[in-house]
């Protein structure tokens, strides 16, 4: 059975992967649909940023957004003048970073997504008299459906398994900063292997489950 600690450690990974995938939806949808349909010549610049947590070693993302989020940082500077806490080591700073880390785990589905619908479904609405916002909720939206479930679940499923960013960020504190990957460090350090088992089982499980969902339903999309 999981302890005390370990179910908080539970609990706030959950609430960061729900609140994260959240916060991840709702910025990666403009800026994907921005890159499926822009002839700018900043999309290369945009999506190589994008695309950058991908390539860039957790540790590095979490130590200059350590430096930006703290105290004395950019960011750190700013919340405190608002009268804000500082954003290091709290959960608030978890979410930030969570995000970041995980963006192109959401913008590429919905990028992809995007990116199939074409132009010519959105045209012939636009001839039916369907205006801006009609055509987004009645046909990219439902036509994108299948690229929001890949980028929601690969978003919540990417920011349970975080590990460098949340403890550069967020450190180790128990029943605030603390999530389930660092949880099983702590167990493996201290040689409580059975804890550690029992906690990366959970991870395991979990994250197994999501990829077959997203797979059955997109299978299913497919077909239909």
């Amino acid at each position: 059975m999981l302890n005390a600690a370990d179910m908080d450690a539970l609990w706030i990974t959950l609430r960061l992967a729900t609140v994260s995938t959240m916060v991840l939806l709702a910025l990666g949808t403009p800026l994907a649909w921005w890159l499926a349909h822009t002839r700018s010549p900043f999309k290369n610049t945009i999506n190589a940023l994008v695309a950058l947590p991908l390539v860039l070693p957790p540790t590095v993302l979490g130590f200059y957004l350590l430096l930006a989020l703290s105290p004395s940082g950019p960011v750190g500077q700013i919340t405190q003048t608002l009268g804000g806490t500082t954003l290091a080591f709290s959960f608030a700073g978890l979410v930030i970073g969570s995000v970041i880390y995980s963006l192109p785990f959401v913008v590429h589905p919905l990028q992809d997504a995007f990116g199939r619908i074409g132009p010519r479904p959105m045209e012939v609405a636009a001839t039916l008299g369907a205006g801006k916002v009609d055509r987004w909720f009645g046909v990219a939206l439902p036509l994108a459906r299948p690229g929001y479930i890949t980028a929601a679940v690969f978003g919540f499923a990417h920011t349970l398994g975080e590990f460098g960013v949340v403890l550069m960020i967020g450190g180790n504190i128990p029943g605030e900063t603390q999530v389930l990957s660092i949880a099983i460090y702590d167990h493996v350090e201290t040689l409580q292997y059975g804890e550690a088992h029992l906690l990366a089982g959970l991870l395991l499980l979990l994250s197994f489950v999501l990829l077959l969902i997203v797979y059955t339903v997109n299978r299913r999309f497919r077909i239909t």
